[in-house]
């Protein structure tokens, strides 16, 4: 019976080798993602993958801007935004390598103005709770204070403070931006130079990785770049480049397919760079660590056999058909990417768009199918017909627009309503006329301004100034008091990502 069982062993395990070792066939790949970017609709994609040190496939689809004939190909730049935040742990790494702090070191050693909504918690915060996203802020909690801001870092995490508690202290998980922003903000104090400065001089060109950029002013000058599309009814549309480069440290890199596949083969050659250690064991460690751990349902089976996940220092942990699986996505105003890496393997496949709909999962697990020498599935299709579904589904501006009372007035004039109000998380806002337009601005978000127009009774409907990648139609609604006197005013935009009803200004007298 042991003989019977050490054959089956033997044939099973070189039945897989031979199925892993088996070429790929990289045309019929190419022209699978040929389609996937046509059925998605997608202006343009960069694919890349990387095995055994060589970036050994490249995909180019579509054109880079909606209009133009211009294709993109491996050293067309995109923003990778939040894949940024890896760069700012793996920096955080080697200040730690060189004594100059330690991840355990309290936030408020560096940042004496660093304050979250309890102050117990604001004086134990430490850089490892920021890279973790353990402190107790929900998901994107707080983020109009720094979205299409003026505010400098120190500006923005000083309101910090302001948002509302959403679990305990290490007691669960909330991805926020903000705590990326004040780990670049700990970087710059530590060091005297910018995260920018660091991340060109520490990473960038110690690995070659030559077209990189940190400021929107360099793009020109680098050329070759994709521009952002939003979403609208179903169709794309070019809009601006949004300048990340004061909140870089959680998603300011704009980068190319040939640049992250080296940075790819650099961590998973675990820190070390033509035989020189730019991360150390210890490092390498640390940051691919579970810090956060989630809840995976072992009681159905699911695609890949998953059996843990977890997030560890700017970036996300799982396990991929039994071999462990590195990674992270990033959301750009008009652009989606995602970076991941099956360091057993020597796996490594990245994925950048330049639209909002954006096949980045389906793509990054039928390339990693094909290359683990895995059964695979027509992901494509499948997640399409999700998306479409939750599109479908997502009525929520539509069941707003059908809750409109027609023929209506407000409650008190319209000029009773302007003049200047206040949020804790914001800053200044106002609300006066040009001419005959009733207008709302931003003191430190001017890229936010409005026009409103009477939607029902005491509500405004927002028409912005300038194209929002992720958000459309929204309302303010005036509050008063009993006597009818003006004291705020609440936001109704809904999205997924910018919370404006966390804005709540109120009138300043």
């Amino acid at each position: 019976m042991r003989i019977m069982y050490r054959l089956l062993f033997i044939i099973c395990f070189f039945s897989v080798s031979v199925m892993a070792q088996q070429p790929v066939n990289t045309k019929a790949l190419d022209a699978y993602f040929e389609k996937m970017v046509k059925d998605w609709d997608l202006p343009a994609a960069s694919i890349g993958v990387v095995k055994d040190g060589e970036l050994v496939f490249t995909g180019n689809y579509g054109v880079l801007e909606l209009g133009k004939k211009e294709k993109p190909d491996e050293n067309t730049l995109y923003a990778i935004a939040s894949n940024s935040k890896a760069f700012t742990s793996a920096i955080i790494g080697m200040l730690v390598q060189e004594g100059s702090l330690k991840w355990d070191d309290k936030v408020k050693t560096y940042l004496p103005y660093f304050a979250v909504y309890d102050e117990w918690v604001s004086e134990h915060v430490t850089i490892r709770d920021l890279l973790s996203h353990r402190v107790g802020l929900g998901t994107f909690s707080g983020d109009n204070i720094w979205y299409k801001s003026d505010k400098s870092a120190e500006e923005i995490i000083k309101n910090i403070k302001y948002v509302p508690k959403a679990y305990d202290f290490r007691a669960g998980y909330g991805y926020s931006n903000l705590m990326y922003i004040t780990a670049g903000e700990i970087i710059e104090t530590v060091t005297g130079k910018s995260w920018g400065e660091n991340v060109q001089e520490r990473i960038f060109k110690p690995l070659g990785m030559n077209r990189s950029i940190t400021s929107l002013q360099q793009l020109e000058i680098k050329g070759n770049y994709a521009s952002p599309h939003k979403r609208t009814e179903n169709e794309n549309r070019v809009i601006d480049w949004v300048d990340w480069e004061e909140v870089a440290a959680t998603g300011g890199i704009v980068s190319s397919v040939a640049d992250v596949s080296k940075w790819m083969i650099f961590n998973m050659n675990h820190g070390i760079h033509d035989k020189d250690t730019l991360l150390t064991a210890n490092t390498r460690n640390m940051v691919w660590t579970p810090h956060n751990n989630f809840r995976v349902d072992h009681t159905s089976e699911n695609d890949f056999g998953r059996q843990f996940s977890g997030y560890g220092l700017g970036w996300g942990l799982s396990d991929y058909h039994g071999k462990m699986r590195v990674s992270h996505t990033g959301g750009f105003d008009g652009m989606i990417t995602a970076v991941t890496m099956i360091p057993g393997e020597n796996l490594g496949v990245v994925v950048l768009t330049n639209g909002t709909k954006s096949p980045i999962t389906p793509a990054t697990y039928y390339a990693l199918d094909h290359y683990l020498g895995v059964e695979t599935k027509d992901w494509s299709s499948i997640y399409l017909d999700r998306v479409n579904r939750y599109y479908e589904n997502d009525t929520r501006i539509e069941d707003r627009k059908k809750a409109r009372i027609q023929n209506t007035k407000p409650s008190i004039e319209e000029d009773t309503i302007l003049g200047a109000y206040h949020s804790d998380l914001v800053g200044n806002i106002s609300l006066s006329k040009e001419g005959e337009t009733l207008k709302l601005k931003f003191e430190d978000h001017p890229l936010l301004s409005a026009s409103l127009t009477h939607w029902h009774y005491d509500t405004y409907e927002i028409h912005w100034d300038e194209d929002q990648a992720w958000f459309s139609f929204g309302t303010i609604k005036i509050n008063t008091d009993n006597n009818l006197k003006v004291l705020g005013f609440d936001f109704d935009v809904p999205n997924d990502d910018f919370f404006f009803y966390e804005l709540k200004p109120v009138r300043v007298k």
